[in-house]
């Protein structure tokens, strides 16, 4: 898959640091948070993949967006996915997990909620 940085515009540019997998919710099946760093500008920021398997046997949908957060916000998240024992289990029962995989009542995913964005991308 490619990862366009959505701030230079080069292709293939946005590279993922570190992955924290979650649980699925009662939109997606499979929800990743990310670190990710463009190689050539220097973006910093997250990125949230999510897909859906649900519905017809030949539909899928996914979405892939980088978000520019606050320095400290992206140090602090950084070093929470650093601290889990298992970034790829979505059954991890750590602190992080726990912390990063928040729900709303509707049971959506809404682990970045107490985090200023300040602006976002879609990855393609």
């Amino acid at each position: 898959m490619s990862r366009n940085c959505g701030v230079c515009k080069t292709n293939n540019a946005l590279k993922i640091t570190q992955a924290l997998v979650l649980p699925p919710d009662s939109r997606s099946d499979d929800i990743i948070l990310q670190v990710v760093r463009c190689t050539l500008c220097g973006f910093k920021g997250l990125a949230v993949y999510e897909e859906s398997r649900r519905g017809a046997l030949d539909s899928e949908s996914w979405s892939h967006t980088a978000y520019r957060v606050a320095e400290q916000d992206l140090k602090t998240i950084a070093a929470a996915m650093r601290a889990c024992p298992a970034p790829r289990d979505p059954r991890c029962q750590c602190d992080t997990h726990h912390q990063l995989g928040t729900r709303d009542r509707g049971g959506r995913w809404n682990g970045l909620q107490k985090i200023t964005v300040e602006d976002s991308f879609q990855i393609l």
